[in-house]
């Protein structure tokens, strides 16, 4: 599947479109959710759906990428499709796009929703894979599109800075709809999108808005309150963007989804994600996060000093050599006393000695140490730790999928 296109990315929606149109896939008849943005749009997924769950609706949600399995993309009423599921969608549709070629991602993409078509759902939330205007998600028309929030990332397909990525990003909005922006502070260009093709323009900290509180949380929407809400089970202030981001999803689908408090209430409360700030049991503390760019970076840096630990933090990073290595290494170099550097063995991994060189041209001061692959790194980091230290993988979906492949059963995806 992978080699069928001669391009791993190649965005565009004609050939989806055709495929899609073969299968009879271009209308669902259940409601559609999809969910964009930089970061924080896996986040808002998860909450969407555990609410949704919790409210006893069947949910299917796809996602990428995988942490461990390819199975984890496309999950029905919140358990992973099985193999034999899977490798029939895709031959549906193989048998279906004739001299269509279609890229990696486009053949997943139809075969969730193929196989959400057969699943008796009652909602659909789907998160873009990249940008969003020219992402194979964007052929189905959302009943309501959410964008997390809008960085610096994938610049050689979506632009050069924030105005030409939220274009991008707001390809997902559609005329008369609700268009909920997660981001406090939208590029304009998002902004005027909406406006331009007439959908119903929602933006925290303006059209709704939430407050803190020491016991708990309060959403808002116009006069619409939800007060005493429990704080997100994924840690990190910014979490409360994406709750809210989701809590106005739901009230904008309310008269074809309603959710009550409890149901709300639960769904934050039990939801799971792995790789987000994702801590294990036991001591050293080992934290797991796929921040891959300068703004998941300075979250997570800002969680990590919130969660202050007597010892040592020891970081174990993989990166792909596409990605600012050293602009990310600088958002946590402060707060790491050693690295564990480790070459991805995938076709844009960046290899250990690269990472090194980033790192101290990021002006990073602290040990060094270069290892062949992340599990050597993240032994080695295990080895020298203190029961006091604390040991942080991150960098890539890569890097951790990694390390939970190792760990699993034990430690949990979705």
């Amino acid at each position: 599947m992978e080699t069928l296109h001669p391009r791993e990315i190649d965005l565009g929606l004609e050939r989806v479109r055709e495929v899609a149109a073969r299968m009879g896939l271009e209308r669902m008849a259940f409601p559609i959710l999809t969910v964009g943005g930089t970061n924080g749009k896996g986040s808002t997924v998860a909450m969407l759906e555990a609410i949704l769950r919790a409210a006893g609706y069947r949910t299917g949600a796809y996602t990428s990428p995988h942490l461990i399995d390819y199975n984890e993309r496309v999950c029905i009423d919140g358990a992973s499709v099985d193999d034999g599921a899977l490798c029939a969608a895709f031959e549906r549709i193989e048998a279906a796009r004739g001299p269509v070629s279609l890229t990696y991602f486009e053949f997943g993409t139809l075969a969730a929703v193929e196989l959400f078509r057969g699943a008796r759902l009652d909602v659909a939330v789907l998160e873009v894979g990249m940008g969003g205007r020219l992402d194979a998600v964007n052929v189905w028309d959302a009943d309501a599109a959410v964008v997390a929030s809008v960085g610096i990332d994938h610049v050689q397909w979506l632009g050069p800075d924030r105005e030409a990525i939220g274009r991008e990003k707001a390809g997902i909005f559609r005329p008369g709809r609700p268009a909920i922006v997660g981001d406090p502070d939208p590029p304009a260009s998002l902004v005027e999108h909406a406006e331009r093709i007439g959908a119903q323009l929602l933006r925290v900290g303006r059209e709704f808005g939430f407050e803190r509180g020491q016991d708990g949380w309060t959403f808002r929407a116009g006069a619409r309150l939800r007060a005493g809400l429990p704080y997100p089970a994924l840690r990190g202030d910014f979490q409360l963007y994406n709750a809210a981001g989701a809590l106005m999803a739901l009230d904008a689908v309310a008269a074809r989804l309603p959710v009550d408090q409890g149901q709300v209430r639960a769904g934050l409360l039990g939801m799971r994600l792995a790789g987000r700030f994702q801590t294990l049991p036991g001591r050293p503390l080992r934290v797991l996060d796929v921040a891959h760019n300068v703004p998941a970076a300075a979250a997570l840096a800002a969680t990590l000093r919130q969660q202050p630990v007597a010892g040592r933090t020891v970081a174990v990073l993989g990166m792909l050599k596409d990605k600012p290595i050293a602009e990310v290494a600088a958002q946590l170099a402060p707060l790491v006393d050693g690295w564990h550097v480790a070459t991805l063995d995938v076709a844009r991994g960046a290899r250990s000695a690269e990472l090194a060189a980033a790192l101290r041209a990021a002006g990073v001061t602290a040990p060094i140490r270069e290892f062949a692959d992340v599990t050597d790194a993240y032994r080695a980091a295990e080895a020298a730790a203190g029961v006091d230290d604390r040991i942080l993988v991150f960098g890539s979906f890569y890097t951790v999928g990694g390390i939970l492949a190792q760990l699993a059963p034990s430690a949990g995806g979705r």
